[in-house]
């Protein structure tokens, strides 16, 4: 346990160095809300929303925003950055085990996403009365659900990307179609069936339904679960097979 918590103290830290990185995942959700905040139109109630306001329902996008740049982009680039600077297979002569790093990045990871929820959810609410979740369990339990499914899939990106570089362009590919489907341009509420249907078979569409529901005091449903227990499973298991040290 010691190792590990310097394992993930040394993420923050490496993370640290980075102020953009830290910016676009922590800080950039607050000023997005901040900003479709700003039009009077999205703090109206909205029939299409079933009664909810516009800013009310991006409150959870905006935090599948950050799980995404974390797990498409940030995560992936680091480790492959790793293994082309020769670190990982440093620490492979060492015993820290691959396990051990892979579960520093998602722990700091998780913590990073859910200081920028509290943060998300302590200015909209303050200033533009977005409610709490009210099933906040619920709530924590579709972040952590979201966070692993979308880092299943960054897992494989670092494992087969050839360097930082090449993983952060292949996470970039991924992020704005899987953004899409979590309701970044258009809630999902409001896409169309088959759009919808699509979207809840997509890590972060899963995700953000998962998170919507909780805002509305439901339980995590079976096939958004479901969902993404599979994206765990398959991608963490090609990951696994193809994760390479050096």
């Amino acid at each position: 346990m010691t190792v590990f918590r310097k394992l993930v103290a040394a993420e923050f830290r490496t993370a640290l160095r980075e102020p953009l990185y830290l910016f676009f995942t922590v800080i950039f959700p607050v000023v997005l809300i901040g900003i479709l905040g700003a039009v009077p139109s999205f703090r109206e109630p909205s029939d299409d929303l079933g009664g909810l306001r516009v800013i009310d329902v991006y409150a959870g996008i905006v935090i599948a925003l950050s799980i995404g740049m974390m797990g498409l982009q940030g995560m992936p680039t680091v480790l492959a950055t790793y293994r082309e600077k020769g670190i990982l297979r440093r620490l492979a002569t060492t015993p820290v085990k691959p396990v051990a790093l892979l579960g520093a990045q998602l722990t700091a990871a998780l913590i990073t996403v859910l200081v920028s929820g509290v943060l998300v959810f302590a200015f909209a609410g303050t200033v533009y009365g977005v409610p709490m979740p009210e099933s906040p369990v619920a709530f924590v339990l579709a972040v952590v659900l979201a966070t692993l499914g979308v880092f299943s899939i960054g897992l494989v990106i670092a494992a087969l990307a050839p360097s930082g570089k090449a993983a952060n362009s292949i996470g970039l590919l991924l992020f704005f179609p899987l953004m899409f489907f979590a309701g970044l341009w258009a809630p999902r509420q409001v896409m169309p069936e088959v759009l919808r249907r699509v979207s809840d078979y997509t890590p972060l569409g899963a995700g953000e339904r998962l998170m919507h529901e909780a805002m509305t005091g439901h339980w995590p449903n079976l096939l958004s679960v479901t969902v993404l227990l599979g994206y765990l499973l398959v991608f963490g298991a090609v990951a696994a097979k193809y994760f390479r040290w050096e």
